[in-house]
């Protein structure tokens, strides 16, 4: 049950509080790059989960579960910080952006009730060539965010982050409503 794919997927989770604790002082420059490549060790492990488990033939039903768990609390979690209020004036998500970020969020939520629902009917739903891509931009975009908060001279690099989480919100109601189709017609 235990094997390296899904050791590197509850790596992840664990990682999370760390990758908090590092973004919690949004003056702390350092704290965001350690967190930039904190989160870029863990975006890796999200690929070697996968792709271990397949090249392995370890997939295993504990992976199945985790792993989309674990992108979830950390695309949350970095959300979350890049949000927060605390300091306005450091918020790196702000404005009209938060709009892009609570799609995201919201979505996640969502999609996370409806397999729920449709894992209890015996209906499973794949993971669309979409829906990777839009966990990818997902990523890039939050990476980057993080970076902006490293590199605040830098302005090109929160504008390319924004940019990015602007296509994942697009991805993200796109690939959303494709899973709530495909739910609607196993409803009542």
């Amino acid at each position: 049950m235990l094997t390296l794919p899904n050791l590197l997927t509850l790596s992840r989770i664990v990682m999370v509080p760390l990758l908090v604790a590092l973004l919690w002082q949004p003056h702390w420059q350092t704290g965001y790059a350690v967190a930039f490549v904190l989160y870029c060790l863990m975006g890796v492990t999200d690929y070697l989960d996968g792709y271990l488990a397949r090249a392995q033939g370890a997939v295993s039903k504990l992976g199945v579960f985790l792993d989309p768990i674990a992108d979830k609390i950390m695309v949350a979690a970095v959300i979350l910080m890049l949000v927060g209020t605390r300091f306005e004036d450091r918020a790196i998500i702000t404005g009209v952006h938060l709009i892009a970020a609570l799609v995201i969020l919201l979505r996640e939520i969502a999609v996370s009730g409806l397999r729920e629902f449709l894992g209890g009917i015996q209906v499973s739903v794949p993971v669309s060539r979409l829906a990777k891509w839009k966990t990818t931009f997902q990523l890039v975009a939050l990476g980057a965010l993080i970076l902006a908060g490293a590199v605040p001279e830098l302005p090109a690099v929160k504008m390319i982050g924004l940019a990015t989480l602007w296509g994942a919100a697009v991805l993200t109601l796109v690939t959303g409503w494709d899973y709530l189709r495909i739910g609607l017609r196993h409803m009542d």
